[in-house]
């Protein structure tokens, strides 16, 4: 009796549609943290935590706690997400309400 052989699976490309063939890459967008405003923290402190943590000088940290005084809001740093997870959970630490984003500019 002679050996039987099943035909090896044939492997079918799936065609593929004009959006994959002509979609464009979404470069690496960087993630940024953002400090809201709270009723809690002095702005004095907040401008200490942006000189201590980040090691900005004091006049770009007194720039940035106005941001988050006037503004609600104000973007403290960017980078990979890994990085900006790092900082939000440090502004955390100090008592800030921190978040991070990607930056969609």
């Amino acid at each position: 009796m002679g050996a039987v052989t099943s035909p090896a699976p044939a492997e079918i490309e799936r065609p593929q549609s004009a959006e994959e063939v002509f979609a464009v890459p979404e470069p690496d967008v960087p993630w940024v943290t953002i400090v809201h405003n709270d009723p809690v923290n002095l702005m004095s402190y907040v401008t200490y935590v942006f000189q201590s943590y980040f090691g900005y000088s004091k006049d770009k940290a007194t720039k940035l706690m106005l941001d988050v005084h006037h503004k609600g809001r104000a973007v403290v740093s960017s980078g990979s997400r890994e990085e900006m997870e790092r900082d939000v959970q440090a502004m955390h630490g100090y008592g800030l309400w921190a978040t991070l984003q990607q930056d969609r500019k």
